[in-house]
């Protein structure tokens, strides 16, 4: 049986070895001291630590992660021409005056058409260090509605059409169902594998377990990376891309329940996450929906990432970032009310994430009513390697009832509190 690791990992220990011995060298206390209220003082103090803090500068290796994520992402990605973010602009008025005479930004839920079932899937067998799963490809068969705005260019995008899905399944007896939805930059098996711990939920906890591809990514990608385009400037591309993950994602939880599933469950991370509360605000019969470091608006999203450049170039374009807003609502998670209940909702996410700021988290925690959530103490590429988050998630899938097995013990002592 595959057990999970209490222990962070090679990577973790690495990082907390390195911590150590820079917190022991003379004279650094005045630099942890630093780290520390540069890393948490934009904490909000209302929310308590569900565990205890790591040393600073381990917390400091952390974040300097994301900072080379976000730092690789912002130079490598291009600054659209003025003529092409005046079409952004001009794309962006039109979907809002189309959504406002279709009733779309009155009611998100009629956007989302119910789509057809799923039912040519015929998985082949693939391997991944040496262990097997299962991998199947699928007419994804979504379009934009006619109309809108950067539909014939989104239908252009002829790789982007076939849906992939790997699979991890028992045989014999019907088993619970775990979607895994990835996160930006994803979607290839390494990734998806290690970051979801697949090994472990499959084989450890006796879960069957599907990770769809999302659009833009994998062997779906359009540019030289995975994920190009889904997070550009072009916000009717991000639109279609959100809309098509939400409608394959229906068609696969309904070929699970056609297969004798009876419980699935929904696991995001990251761009994962907001897929992952958008789906549960539209198809009902999930178990349990498990949200990691989840965004909720895009657009705000962008600005805080973006570069300075791009930022200017949009601004002299006229580009109006609250229209934007206001468009993207037909695929906002807090646009829908959860179709989950309460305690079936989990949120998970990091006290020093420097990609997804802590109030969009919060954003989506009170549009759910504050259901169960979890801070652990690194940043948002750190969660890979994060033991608390082994432990959180494994009790909310046995909460939920999709195992068998008791969840393991957990440190029962009050949560620490930011002075």
């Amino acid at each position: 049986m595959v057990r999970p690791s209490d222990s962070p990992g090679p990577i973790g220990s690495a990082l907390a070895a390195m911590g150590e011995l820079l917190a022991s060298a003379p004279g650094v206390s005045a630099v942890r001291e630093k780290l520390s209220r540069g890393f948490l003082d934009d904490w909000p103090a209302h929310v308590p630590a569900t565990e205890p803090d790591s040393p600073s500068v381990t917390v400091g290796l952390k974040v300097a992660l994301d900072e080379v994520f976000r730092t690789a992402m912002v130079a490598l990605a291009p600054t659209p021409k003025s003529s092409e973010l005046c079409d952004i602009k001009r794309e962006i008025e039109n979907a809002r005056d189309l959504y406002r005479a279709r009733g779309w930004l009155a009611d998100p839920e009629t956007f989302h058409a119910d789509p057809p079932p799923l039912e040519a899937l015929e998985p082949r067998t693939a391997s991944f260090r040496g262990a097997e799963y299962q991998y199947a490809r699928f007419d994804s068969l979504y379009e934009p509605h006619l109309g809108e705005p950067g539909r014939e260019r989104w239908l252009a995008h002829d790789g982007n059409r076939t849906g992939h899905v790997w699979l991890l399944r028992h045989a014999g007896r019907p088993r619970p169902w775990l979607i895994c939805i990835h996160g930006y930059r994803m979607g290839w098996p390494a990734a998806d594998f290690t970051a979801f711990r697949a090994a472990w939920l499959h084989g450890g906890l006796g879960l069957n377990v599907a990770i769809p591809v999302l659009p833009l990514h994998g062997q779906r990608k359009l540019g030289a990376r995975s994920g190009d385009g889904f997070f550009s400037a072009s916000v009717m591309d991000t639109l279609h891309a959100e809309a098509q993950a939400v409608w394959e994602l229906r068609r696969l939880v309904r070929w699970i329940h056609a297969q004798g599933g009876e419980d699935v469950g929904v696991y995001g991370v990251s761009l994962g996450g907001y897929t992952t509360a958008l789906l549960a605000g539209i198809e009902r019969g999930l178990a349990c929906a498990i949200v990691g470091m989840p965004p909720v608006c895009f657009p705000t999203l962008l600005r805080a990432n973006a570069s300075q450049r791009l930022i200017g170039a949009a601004e002299r374009a006229g580009l109006d970032w609250e229209a934007a807003a206001e468009v993207m609502r037909v695929v906002s998670p807090i646009a829908f009310a959860p179709k989950i209940a309460h305690e079936r909702r989990y949120i998970f996410a990091g006290r020093a994430d420097r990609l997804v700021p802590a109030a969009q988290v919060l954003d989506l925690w009170e549009h759910w009513g504050q259901p169960r959530i979890h801070w652990f103490g690194g940043s948002h590429i750190s969660f890979v390697w994060e033991p608390s988050l082994v432990r959180f998630v494994h009790g909310a899938l046995h909460e939920a009832g999709l195992l068998w097995l008791p969840p393991p013990r957990v440190d029962r002592r009050p949560p620490r509190t930011l002075s």
